[in-house]
């Protein structure tokens, strides 16, 4: 019993320290990294489509380096890498641009095909009414490609969630780093680990949630879209 009430005195004492680390810097760096890993993406992915050939290759090799290398392989690169030759980032910084590289390679695929899911008769549509390629992605296959890609792209935000576990190994002061601090005081990895997942599974459920809801408002969408 006296066992039993000192796992869950420390379990209670270390839940807030690993929830306010999740709030403050794991939440934040999945938000910033997944929304700059966006755009680098949508970049990535007109370039894989379009009609310059150099364009085109660098985003294929960009894509193939970045989806054939391990992630933490690339973090270690970026922050204890780049610094023997000059280039020098904060931990958080660094975090993010690895983070945010890798997001941009996957994301970047369910774009593209995303945007190939659009048939080609909606640009000779437009191309008909007058509308140059710039006013056609941004208002007709931007956005009918957005409703396609959202599960992929809600998918991919829940696993950036998980992967932020990696950048413990830049000393970054998130859910797993704070739980390795943790550990290395108290001596009870099983049951303090067991709770470092546990938050994890909280902000991944609610992220799950979110994600079917927004999923259904857009099935709605379409409905309205296609009655």
């Amino acid at each position: 019993m006296d066992e039993v009430m000192r796992i869950s005195r420390l379990m209670m004492d270390s839940f807030w320290p690993l929830l306010k680390a999740g709030l403050l810097t794991t939440v934040p760096l999945t938000v910033i990294s997944f929304g700059l890993g966006l755009i680098v993406a949508f970049l990535v992915a007109l370039m894989r489509l379009s009609n310059i050939k150099p364009l085109s290759a660098l985003a294929a090799f960009y894509v193939w380096v970045i989806r054939g290398t391990p992630l933490i392989v690339q973090l270690f690169i970026i922050f204890y890498g780049l610094p023997k030759i000059g280039i020098v980032y904060s931990p958080f910084v660094s975090a993010i641009l690895g983070l945010t590289i890798s997001q941009g390679a996957y994301n970047s695929e369910v774009i593209r095909a995303a945007l190939l899911s659009i048939s080609k008769g909606q640009w000779e549509a437009t191309k008909s009414l007058g509308m140059n390629k710039r006013m056609t992605l941004a208002y007709i296959i931007v956005p009918q490609a957005a409703l396609v890609a959202v599960p992929s792209l809600g998918n991919s935000f829940i696993s950036l969630l998980k992967d932020t576990s990696l950048v413990a190994t830049l000393t970054v002061a998130e859910v797993f780093q704070i739980g390795q601090q943790i550990v290395a005081v108290t001596y009870e990895p099983l049951w303090l680990y067991i709770e470092v997942g546990f938050i994890y599974l909280l902000f991944s459920t609610a992220l799950t949630y979110l994600q079917a809801y927004m999923e259904g408002r857009l099935g709605k969408h379409i409905v309205a879209q296609k009655s």
